[in-house]
């Protein structure tokens, strides 16, 4: 099992303690989520590793950090917008699949004095050094905060959820790795258990081009597939996506191979348009072929786009019977 719970992970900090978790007979983890905007293949990603966690044992909760999105400035700091962006995000995981989990909104949490407690907590045993050095996690620098206060208080929350949550691990991408190193070290004086840190790749932006720090966006329709995308828009996305030939880091379409098809599939058949049609049974097939350039890009882009379809096709039929959050949230986006 623990190798379920490893695989397409970036980083665990650390393998012994995941061990011990899985040791015991109950465990827990919790990955939160900001509602925010439109859901793209990067939470497609985090759907399969919270599936995994569920088959390997784990009560999962998914947070849906309504607060923390209204400290970050999200959809205008609209709590209403925000609100129906979660019960969006909810949609968005029943339809990738995603079940047998408790959803829970930081509206919860805040009612209770307990959670302004461990925040303080948190606080008092954190510089104001290491608070900025975490404002990467909400997509922020620091200089950010210096008109708005609130928004140090953005990685104390984080590290609170999990004490709150009581979890023995906690999911995120790399881009939550300060809030999550931060709970772990200043659990002991807390007295509370230290988590297990699980770390996703992060998917580039389909702009990246050579910038290795972009990433998907939902702010950004263009920069990202979202998992209701139509066919022609997956197809013509992919088209204009950043896919140097024979270049493998921050490759969009390669990292989209590697990390949701190959997870989805045992082998992926491309056309070629001269050399005629290959099956690759693994990635590490695929980007040999892709380095030593018997792989052309628009091939790959082509064979990506259909496989795509395959997984994505269901998730859109469910928005088509359960369109009203969706819709909700996209009339609002569009104001």
């Amino acid at each position: 099992m623990i190798e379920k719970v490893t695989r397409n992970l970036r980083e665990v900090i650390t393998e012994d303690e995941l061990r011990n978790v899985m040791a015991q007979e109950h465990r827990r983890a919790y990955i939160g989520f900001e509602p925010s905007g439109l859901v793209h293949l990067g939470w497609l990603m985090c759907a399969d590793k919270i599936k995994d966690l569920v088959d390997a044992g784990f009560d999962v909760t998914i947070l849906l950090a309504d607060w923390h999105a209204w400290i970050n400035d999200k959809l205008g700091g609209n709590m209403e917008a925000i609100q129906i962006c979660g019960e969006y995000i909810k949609d968005a995981f029943n339809a990738m699949g995603v079940k047998n989990v408790t959803y829970l909104y930081a509206r919860e949490m805040v009612s209770d004095p307990e959670y302004w407690h461990l925040v303080l907590q948190i606080a008092k045993q954190t510089s104001l050094a290491r608070a900025k050095r975490a404002m990467d996690i909400m997509g922020r620098k620091a200089e950010d905060a210096e008109k708005d206060i609130s928004k140090f208080f953005y990685p104390l929350m984080q590290a609170a959820d999990i004490f709150y949550l009581k979890v023995d691990a906690a999911l995120g991408g790399m881009d939550q790795r300060h809030a999550h190193m931060l709970a772990r070290d200043v659990c002991t004086k807390l007295g509370k258990k230290k988590p297990v840190a699980l770390h996703t790749p992060i998917i580039s932006s389909l702009q990246a081009k050579e910038r290795m720090d972009a990433k998907m966006s939902k702010s950004k329709p263009e920069s990202a597939i979202f998992i209701h995308d139509d066919r022609e828009t997956i197809r013509r996305k992919l088209k204009k996506a950043y896919c140097p030939e024979g270049a493998v880091e921050g490759n969009p379409v390669l990292e989209t191979a590697r990390h949701i098809l190959f997870m989805h599939f045992d082998a992926l058949t491309v056309e070629r348009k001269y050399e005629g049609e290959i099956t690759f049974k693994s990635y590490e097939e695929l980007e040999d072929a892709y380095v030593k350039k018997t792989l052309h890009p628009l091939d790959l882009k082509g064979a990506v786009a259909d496989y795509l379809e395959k997984i994505l096709a269901p998730v859109r039929d469910y928005f088509i019977q359960h369109p009203q959050n969706l819709k909700r949230l996209q009339e609002y986006m569009k104001k």
